[in-house]
C-alpha cells in the first residue's frame, strides 16, 4: 500500500507539471509568465509530496535517486511509470480542454546544442534534487523544493524555446510530443540527454558528498 501512495503521489504531481507546461507555454500569451509559473508547479507539488515519494515527478530524477540510493531499484520502473502515465494524461487533459494541439513547425533546434541544452540543465536539477533534498547535511531544510522549482524556471528562461525545448524530464519530453509541441523526431534525443544528465549529477554527487 506505501508503493502505491508514492505512485499516485509522483503521477498527480507530474500531471500537474505538464499540464502548466501545456497551459502556459503553448497555449497562453508568450513572455515570462510560462517559465515562472512552470516553475512553480514544480515546486508546489515537490513541497506537497516530497515526504511521501521524494517529489521526483521526472524520471531523470528518479534514476539519479535510485544511483544515489535514495529511491530502491524496485520502485525504479513503477516511479517512471507513474510519471509518463501523469505526463501522458496531463498532456492530454490540455488537448481535451483547449479542443486544439500546438503548431510548433519543424525541428527548430540544432542536434548538438539540444542535446547540450537539455544535458546541462537536467544535470543541474538533478544535483541540486540529490544536494538539497537527499544529502543528510542539509535534511529538514524547508528551502528545498523552492530550489528545485527555480533550477527549472532558470533553464526555461535560459534556454527554454532558444536551444532546445526546455524539457529537462523525460515525462515532459513525451508529453510535448502528445501536445505537438515537439517534432516526434527530436523527442527519444532529448529523452536520452536527460537520463544522462540525471546519471552525471548522481556520479557527481557521489564525489562531492563522499561522507553520506
Amino acid at each position: 500500500m506505501n508503493g502505491l501512495r508514492k505512485y499516485l503521489v509522483e503521477f498527480i504531481g507530474t500531471f500537474f507539471l505538464v499540464f502548466t507546461v501545456g497551459c502556459t507555454a503553448y497555449f497562453a500569451h508568450p513572455g515570462v509568465i510560462a517559465p515562472i509559473a512552470i516553475g512553480a508547479a514544480l515546486m508546489v507539488m515537490v513541497y506537497a509530496g516530497g515526504h511521501i515519494s521524494g517529489g521526483h515527478y521526472n524520471p531523470a530524477v528518479s534514476l539519479a535517486a535510485a544511483i544515489r540510493g535514495r529511491l530502491e531499484w524496485r520502485d525504479f520502473i513503477p516511479y517512471i511509470i507513474a510519471q509518463f502515465l501523469g505526463g501522458s494524461l496531463g498532456a492530454l487533459t490540455v488537448i481535451l480542454s483547449s479542443g486544439t494541439r500546438a503548431q510548433v513547425p519543424g525541428c527548430p533546434f540544432g542536434v548538438g546544442t539540444m542535446i547540450i541544452a537539455e544535458f546541462i540543465v537536467t544535470f543541474a536539477l538533478c544535483y541540486v534534487v540529490l544536494l538539497s533534498a537527499t544529502c543528510e547535511r542539509t535534511a529538514g531544510n524547508s528551502y528545498f523544493g523552492l530550489a528545485i522549482g527555480s533550477t527549472v524556471m532558470v533553464g526555461a528562461f535560459a534556454v527554454g524555446g532558444v536551444l532546445c525545448y526546455g524539457a529537462f524530464n523525460p515525462a515532459v519530453a513525451l508529453a510535448l510530443g502528445t501536445l505537438g509541441a515537439s517534432c516526434w523526431a527530436y523527442i527519444f534525443i532529448t529523452m536520452g540527454a536527460n537520463l544522462l544528465g540525471g546519471i552525471a549529477a548522481a556520479l557527481v554527487y557521489k564525489f562531492v558528498s563522499y561522507r553520506d
